[in-house]
Parts: C-alpha cells; sequence; structure tokens
C-alpha cells in the first residue's frame, strides 16, 4: 500500500501533489484542510482519509472526525489534528494512549515536519508531514510519501514543495 501524507493545506493545495502522489494508493490528511474544495480535489484524485483541524469550519466537520482510527495493511493507524509530539503530547491525547496505543500516530497542527518513534509507547511510529500549505511560519512545504507492507513501513520520503508562499 503507497501512502501520500500531507497536512495544513490550509485552503490551498499545491499541484505538485498530484504529481507526487501518483503512484499513491490513499492519501492521508491530517487536518486544517481550509475548505472543502481541497478534501474534494484529493478524494477525486485517490482515495482520502482525512481528520478535522482547527480551521475547518463545519462543513469539514461534519464530513471528517476528530479523531480516524483505522488498519492499513497490518497496522493500527490513529490520526487526529492537534496531538503535540513525542514526549510533550496534550492532555487528550495522553489520556486515549493510556486506554489505546496504535502501531502509527498520525498528527499535524505544529506545520513542524518530524517523524520518529517512541519508546514510551510500544516503539510507537510517530508521523507530522509539516505542512503544504502557504499559511503559517512554516518556512518550507512538507508532503511525505511511503510504503505500507504488512507491519512494516518503508521507502519513507520527506518531499519539499518549495517555500512557503512559492506558487
Amino acid at each position: 500500500m503507497h501512502i501520500g501524507l500531507l497536512s495544513d493545506t490550509h485552503g490551498y493545495l499545491d499541484p505538485a501533489v498530484f504529481r507526487y502522489f501518483e503512484s499513491c494508493n490513499e492519501i492521508w490528511h491530517a487536518g486544517d484542510l481550509g475548505d472543502g474544495q481541497v478534501a474534494d480535489q484529493l478524494s477525486r484524485f485517490k482515495p482520502l482519509r482525512a481528520v478535522y483541524g482547527n480551521i475547518d469550519q463545519l462543513e469539514i466537520r461534519e464530513k471528517f472526525p476528530e479523531d480516524l482510527w483505522f488498519s492499513c495493511e497490518e497496522l493500527t493507524i490513529w490520526m487526529t489534528h492537534i496531538g503535540g509530539s513525542p514526549p510533550h503530547y496534550n492532555a487528550r491525547i495522553k489520556r486515549i494512549l493510556k486506554e489505546r496505543i496504535p502501531d502509527v500516530f498520525v498528527c499535524g497542527h505544529s506545520h513542524i515536519l518530524k517523524i520518529g518513534r517512541d519508546a514510551h509507547y510500544r516503539n510507537m511510529l510517530y508521523l507530522n508531514p509539516g505542512a503544504a500549505g502557504n499559511q503559517g511560519f512554516h518556512t518550507m512545504k512538507t508532503i511525505v510519501r511511503f510504503e505500507v507492507t504488512g507491519k512494516e513501513i518503508k521507502n519513507m520520503e520527506v518531499i519539499e514543495l518549495g517555500k512557503r508562499g512559492q506558487l
């Protein structure tokens, strides 16, 4: 399964996303889509899994959940928008992790690309793809592409789309 991961588009979908995600089976969006057009464009292109973010209005919140738990191959995935990062998860995330630990935790919000393992939670893989849109304090727009085979994630690539504000 080939996955394209992005977050924090804030209503702007860089056309390069379609080129980089051409070989993907699914696209995962970790919130702050910004408007329904971003979701519509992505879902017409590939199957889309998404959560709403803090800037998303009712249209997006009615279509996508705050938390999305699902399986991909043999992995359990949890995607939400606001999560913090290891070891500084927010209180809501810590409460949930006491009850249920996914194999992969995906979030956005910070606009900071971060990928790593969290030994405190069964070596859970933490994925934050940074921000793919033009709004925010990040300087470089980033997306992530990877493969899932069984319980293994491989061929992970961080893709830079250019500086924020560049079209």
